[in-house]
């Protein structure tokens, strides 16, 4: 199925829309089978599977929100990216970090995708972690 450039930014803002909502199934279900998600400083990891134990481990972790939320597509509707705030709080200390204690963030992401047969193939997320280590007190 090929997608067009609006198919793959309304894509995106449901994938985004199920994030605030909370709805994990709901995120999980847009993604290929064989999705790649490149972690902030961190590695590629694939698979539907350990997209879904990355989110528990966020949601264990922090409280976030995606707020104003830009989403541009190629004229393919094969890549997208998606500019936004992430407001959040974090809530237990996350391994290597700093210590959790509530602290409220507010931090500028940029999101890269991947479509392939109107799913999400790749994710790439990126954002500032030293503003973020700043803004926890670290």
């Amino acid at each position: 199925m090929n997608c067009t450039a609006s198919d793959t930014e309304e894509l995106i803002r449901l994938y985004y829309e199920a994030f605030n909502a909370g709805d994990r199934p709901g995120m999980l279900r847009l993604l290929a089978p064989g999705v790649v998600h490149d972690i902030n400083q961190g590695a590629s990891v694939p698979g539907v599977e350990a997209f879904e134990k990355f989110l528990a481990h966020m949601d264990r972790c922090y409280a976030e929100q995606v707020e104003d939320l830009v989403v541009m597509a190629d004229e393919s509707g094969t890549r997208a990216a998606a500019e936004f705030y992430i407001r959040g709080e974090y809530l237990v200390t996350d391994e290597g970090l700093p210590e959790a204690a509530g602290q409220k963030y507010h931090l500028r992401v940029g999101a890269f995708f991947d479509i392939a047969e109107g799913r999400i193939a790749r994710v790439t997320n990126y954002y500032n972690l030293q503003d973020w280590v700043a803004q926890v007190g670290g």
